[in-house]
């Protein structure tokens, strides 16, 4: 278990536990995170042209992302409600390559503690989303590069994915 002692939401007895966070500052916060959705060329084309059957695939992902970000005590156990103050929930067509869609999320709030996990529940929901809206055209779409890419606020302050 000495391993385990390390992690916030681990007890010295190896159970889980929520972090206590009310000695925490009260800081304004900021996290982004991505997702990537893997298509075909025509998947990306419908998209452009708002040509799916089911109708605006981005706009109704925008929309599961930021309903998302809002639940995340909800679907994250251990998770800290918050009060989350703005989340946006954007997509580039054909980045990182030409049959994908790379969706990137923000989310900001003033609390004691991160909102990485709600920017990554965002880019993730948006991106089931997505391929739920466009499986009726290719059911072998994949989600991947599910990451965090920056965080603000905070006792360890600023800290940004390099690559």
């Amino acid at each position: 278990m000495a391993e385990t002692s390390h992690l916030t939401h681990v007890r010295a007895d190896g159970s889980a536990h929520m972090v206590d966070v009310s000695g925490k500052d009260i800081t304004s916060r900021t996290a982004r995170a991505q997702a990537v959705v893997t298509t075909t060329d025509e998947v990306i084309g419908l998209l452009g042209q708002d040509g799916l059957p089911k109708g605006d695939a981005l706009g109704t992902a925008r929309i599961a992302g930021i309903m998302a970000a809002k639940k995340t005590p909800e679907l994250v156990p251990l998770c800290h409600p918050l009060p989350v103050a703005k989340v946006t929930v954007d997509f580039q067509l054909g980045t990182p390559d030409a049959a994908s869609v790379l969706i990137t999320t923000e989310v900001k709030t003033t609390s004691r503690t991160g909102v990485e996990i709600e920017a990554l529940t965002a880019a993730s929901v948006a991106a089931l989303t997505l391929y739920d809206m466009i499986k009726a055209v290719d059911k072998s779409a994949v989600i991947g590069d599910q990451k965090v890419l920056s965080k603000t606020g905070g006792a360890s302050g600023e800290w940004s994915r390099d690559e």
